[in-house]
């Protein structure tokens, strides 16, 4: 019996190690589910999207990849849908969910990404989180990229990836843990122009897997993501001034609790393989958060 409680021991933080602990938490549950088509509209590719059901499905061939775009713009609010990967040769393939204003703002935008990087036969999936403001796409871009591996294969099942967005806050959240949170600490270094929710599909060669070395091989056509449980719930860009912009946290005023900190900071001690703030190659004096 000693023997039997020690080697459960033993197995417990090897357990621990590869799974995060519970957020104690959870956002998504309180923003109901709505069909595609209730709060979205197809954007680009529509010959290479299909609807079963509540689920999604676009895809990248040679001919073009698929989009998709909210209805309603937000000030703020949660976005989130449960997305499921190819598995196999993706590489320089991206699948996105995002925030953005570019067609309001073309050259001048802001930009709030969650990318999945494609990637090659046996190696994981990067999720890269980014934050734009005012300027991406016109020659002047600035990203403030952090990026992880996942602590599943997110080409088995579907797993719910979600951006929440207030005016003091970025917080990325997967499967309800939060694995970022990007403080507002300037008006120059946060988006607070409205944005629309957008989903796609596309090919990224030059740069999406391991700076363009692995580039899309349409031997392996088409390129398949599946989208569903889509959520969008805060303050439209048409809400009242008086709407309250919704919180990752039981603080109504925004915020995370100390377990969701521990949570956040065990993935990005175990799953963190890039952070802008400490690349020491960037100029830091265009990213200013990361020494304020």
């Amino acid at each position: 019996m000693a023997l039997l409680l020690f080697l459960l021991i033993l197995l417990v933080p090897a357990s621990n190690a590869d799974w995060p602990p519970s957020p104690g938490y959870w956002p998504s549950s309180k923003f109901r589910s709505m069909s595609f088509y209730k709060g979205f509209r197809t954007l680009w590719g529509p010959q290479h999207q299909s609807l079963d059901q509540h689920a999604l499905t676009i895809w990248l061939d040679r001919t073009s990849g698929s989009g998709f775009k909210s209805v309603r713009p937000f000030r703020s609010g949660y976005f989130g849908a449960s997305i499921k990967l190819q598995t196999g040769y993706t590489a320089g393939v991206i699948t996105a969910f995002y925030l953005s204003n570019s067609e309001a703002h073309p050259g001048y935008h802001d930009e709030v990404d969650i990318e999945f990087l494609g990637t090659t036969f046996g190696k994981p999936y990067t999720i890269q989180t980014n934050v734009y403001i005012r300027g991406s796409g016109d020659g002047k871009i600035i990203g403030r990229e952090m990026k992880f591996h996942l602590w599943f294969d997110p080409t088995k099942a579907f797993h719910h990836y979600a951006i929440l967005w207030s005016p003091k806050e970025i917080i990325f959240l997967v499967d309800d843990v939060p694995i970022r949170r990007y403080p507002r600490k300037s008006v120059a270094t946060f988006p607070l122009r409205p944005m629309w929710v957008y989903g796609s599909i596309w090919d990224a060669s030059s740069w999406a897997t391991e700076d363009g070395k692995y580039k899309a091989d349409y031997r392996y056509q088409p390129f398949v993501a599946k989208y569903t449980n889509f959520k969008a719930g805060g303050c439209s860009a048409y809400s009242p001034a008086w709407c309250r912009p919704v919180s990752a946290s039981p603080f109504r005023s925004g915020g995370l609790t100390q377990q969701q900190y521990r949570v956040m900071r065990w993935v990005q001690t175990n799953h963190l393989v890039y952070d802008y703030c400490k690349d020491y190659k960037r100029d830091h004096s265009l990213t200013p958060e990361c020494w304020r």
